[in-house]
């Protein structure tokens, strides 16, 4: 019986493999190769150009952190909005709380959206929800047209910065971030990983950009299994609100939402960096 094996490269050095049973779709949308597989180990997942985006087994870790966190720091936001995030479960996250009253989602590649909503409910499952307005169109170009002041917080849930991803880790797109959130706004990014040598390059450059606009601004990790290294990285951004001194932990809990990574010493605990990343964030310039 012939064995079927989803491979991606981490480095030139580096290879992740993955059994797989069924190689369930394969298309090439407007953007990006889109494919979904189906595994033993990780349930159904989805790759863009060869990466590993989403899969059934560990999606939680990300969904959880990249939305948690920004939440229990400032219990009072009302109006989000999510640039990429295709899979939709970034959304799922925020639909939980029932004091955000406006989603919106800037997907540039509807057929993400449309094929996760298919093979991936456990992510996409959310995205009807009233409170949901799905906009197919570039984040980039959304931000520099939103008027000043609009939202609460802003989740970058994007690819690496290759191919469409590239101009959500511009220093225009910070800057658009930064003029149309709110007097205490939040912005939480994709901040690569610090382990191999062109992640860390990126996390870098991302990190400096955001540190020159923002007053406040906070790394905090997590392990993601299936993600190069494990070891992966947001950036907490903030005009207002340290998510360490600010954030009322309490009133996090006081809501009962039932969580899979996210707790709150998770939240405390997920600044506290290894020595060689704090030096390599210290260092950062474009």
């Amino acid at each position: 019986m012939l064995d079927l094996w989803y491979t991606e490269n981490h480095t030139d050095n580096v290879r992740f493999s993955i059994k797989t049973n069924k190689h369930i779709h394969s298309e090439k949308s407007d953007f990006q190769q889109i494919d979904f597989f189906e595994s033993d180990e990780f349930g159904t997942f989805f790759t863009l150009d060869g990466l590993m985006m989403v899969n059934e087994k560990d999606e939680f870790v990300y969904h959880d952190m990249i939305t948690h966190v920004a939440m229990a720091t400032n219990p009072n936001i009302k109006k989000v909005l999510v640039i990429g995030g295709g899979d939709g479960g970034t959304v799922r996250e925020l639909t939980r709380y029932e004091s955000i009253e406006q989603i919106d989602m800037v997907e540039i590649d509807e057929r993400v959206v449309r094929l996760s909503q298919e093979y991936l409910p456990i992510t996409a499952g959310k995205l009807e929800d009233p409170r949901v307005t799905l906009l197919f169109e570039d984040g980039l170009a959304y931000v520099k047209n939103k008027e000043d002041g609009y939202y609460d917080l802003i989740l970058v849930d994007s690819t690496d910065p290759i191919g469409p991803g590239e101009g959500l880790f511009s220093h225009d797109f910070y800057n658009n971030c930064f003029r149309v959130l709110t007097d205490d706004g939040i912005l939480i990014n994709q901040h690569e990983s610090p382990y191999y040598p062109s992640y860390a390059h990126e996390m870098k450059r991302a990190h400096s950009k955001i540190k020159g606009l923002f007053p406040i601004t906070r790394v905090y990790q997590f392990h993601m299994p299936t993600y190069p290294s494990g070891h992966w990285l947001f950036g907490f951004a903030s005009k207002k609100y340290d998510p360490l001194k600010d954030v009322d932990l309490d009133a996090w809990n006081k809501l009962g939402l039932k969580t899979k990574y996210y707790n709150t010493d998770i939240h405390t605990g997920a600044f506290a960096l290894p020595t060689f990343v704090k030096e390599m964030l210290d260092d950062a310039t474009e």
